[in-house]
């Protein structure tokens, strides 16, 4: 426990706590069965305490949240997510969790070091992004999936957020909290026709923050190193 405090800052503990907190509240209140998706949230929230201060951990344990999020999409019928978390999200979080060892900072392996992409490397990873949310767009419609509109732009911002995951740049937090607003509109969507999925929607409401904080918490850190 001393580990913790010393590792966690204060802010981030209490971060973490309420997140949890609120994820398990819901979880009691709306639902109370699904255990699985109550075991994702936990999981997930844990993995962005972990991102934010670029330790390797978190990455490790977005594989195993993608791996569980991607059952639970499956049972609302929302093949999109499914087939970017099982396809894209979890692969990327095994080469961001390859890129975060290879690259620690002075030795520290706890520590990712931070990284910016340049203009022309933004200008390829906009392209990109274009070619795979065509391309998933049309996958998405034969698969007949729910809310289809929602779940190509969820693609859209998953996958940004996966490059600038792997490539250690901050703004990756950014990307991760405009996909937990698409998110929260889809399960939104969802819990209107079964109410317990509210505690999904609560779920990526604790991600939204916890990305936000990941975003300050990386551009310190970035200035940290640089000054250092």
């Amino acid at each position: 426990m001393k580990i913790i405090r010393n590792y966690f800052s204060k802010t981030e503990i209490v971060l973490w706590s309420v997140s949890v907190l609120f994820i398990m509240t819901s979880f009691s209140v709306f639902d109370g069965e699904s255990y699985l998706t109550l075991t994702a949230s936990l999981i997930g929230v844990t993995s962005l305490i972990f991102n934010a201060k670029g330790n390797p951990v978190g990455q490790a344990l977005m594989i195993v949240f993608s791996l569980l999020y991607g059952v639970i999409s499956f049972s609302f019928a929302y093949y999109g997510e499914m087939v970017t978390y099982l396809g894209m999200t979890m692969p990327m979080a095994l080469f961001a969790l390859i890129s975060w060892l290879r690259n620690p900072y002075n030795g520290n392996k706890a520590e990712v070091k931070v990284n910016s992409i340049s203009k022309k490397e933004g200008i390829l990873m906009g392209l990109l992004t274009i070619i795979v949310t065509v391309v998933f767009f049309f996958v998405l419609n034969h698969f007949n999936t729910a809310n289809i509109v929602p779940s190509t732009i969820s693609v859209t911002t998953s996958f940004v957020a996966a490059y600038l995951t792997f490539r250690r740049c901050p703004t990756f937090a950014l990307a991760y909290a405009a996909n937990d607003i698409v998110l929260i509109v889809l399960w939104v969507m969802a819990s209107v026709y079964d109410s317990k999925y509210i505690s999904v929607v609560v779920c990526f409401i604790a991600f939204f923050i916890n990305d936000i904080y990941g975003y300050i918490s990386w551009r310190q850190m970035k200035r940290r190193q640089t000054e250092e």
